[in-house]
């Protein structure tokens, strides 16, 4: 079964461990390596706290301002996350009604940490979810 199939009436949601195995995290991944990109869609503050490796930070209100998607993120999949799930469900529908494959994370980074996935802060040392 694909990571991106429909949901019912929207994008797909996904556990923390099908979201780390679609983008290529591992619990050891320092660089994945998935098709997939990980976008983390929460505040600066959140982010710097403790993030996924190699995740692309864009805030959901520079998303929902009608930014473009960031480079590193364009003509790929997204597996969207912020820190519980409420904000990347909004980023997922968001994406998709402008044409982008997109998925979001139930339970965010905090079921993401507690699957016991990678967590680094801004300087590649342990993070936290804040």
């Amino acid at each position: 079964m694909s990571l991106f199939r429909r949901g019912r009436g929207g994008p797909a949601r996904v556990s923390a461990l099908e979201a780390a195995a679609g983008t290529g995290h591992g619990q050891s991944a320092a660089t994945p390596s998935g098709t997939s990109v990980l976008l983390d869609v929460r505040e600066a503050d959140e982010w710097h706290a403790g993030h996924a490796p190699g995740a692309v930070h864009q805030p959901l209100a520079d998303l929902a301002s009608g930014a473009a998607l960031a480079h590193a993120a364009q003509a790929r999949p997204v597996v969207v996350i912020c820190r519980s799930g409420n904000r990347s469900r909004q980023a997922a529908e968001l994406l998709s009604a402008r044409g982008v494959e997109a998925v979001d994370v139930v339970g965010g980074m905090r079921a993401w940490a507690e699957a016991g996935l990678p967590v680094v802060d801004a300087r590649g040392g342990n993070g936290t979810v804040a």
